[in-house]
């Protein structure tokens, strides 16, 4: 099956996709702020450089685009493969699920817990609840 944009239309989605501050982590960072936490970002220190950390806490939160982190979830409306250069995409997919893999072993390692938010779960009434239970009480 052909992909139904052009390879040059392709090509400009592709270069614009970006690796921190996309949508889903601002709306986890917006979330978070209005809970009263604050928090670190990008920790280029820490194992993956996770998108939030709570560094007295040792917790971690990755915010995971369901696309290119390839979200298992069957209810995943987000979650697809391309039909076209499918071995392209297998492979990146793997490197990719590979890479976060490793990030949180070493997260783990250095005793930190790690939370993974997959894009599809941002707009769920009960992420802050469950953002609460992980991170737990806020400090005043």
């Amino acid at each position: 099956m052909a992909d139904f944009v052009s390879r040059e239309k392709r090509a400009n989605i592709m270069r614009g996709s970006k690796a921190k501050d996309t949508r889903p982590e601002l709306a986890v960072r917006r979330l978070l702020h209005g809970m009263g936490y604050r928090f670190r970002l990008h920790r280029k220190d820490l194992p993956g450089k996770p998108d939030i950390a709570f560094v007295g806490r040792k917790k971690a939160v990755f915010v995971h685009g369901c696309f290119w982190h390839q979200h298992l979830d069957p209810k995943c409306p987000i979650s697809r493969k391309p039909s076209s250069n499918t071995e392209f995409w297998d492979q990146k997919f793997a490197t990719n699920r590979a890479r976060d893999e490793r990030h949180e072993a070493a997260l783990k390692d250095l005793g930190w817990d790690v939370l993974t938010i997959w894009e599809c779960e941002i707009q769920q009434a009960k992420l802050g609840e469950r953002l609460a239970a992980f991170i737990g009480p806020t400090r005043h």
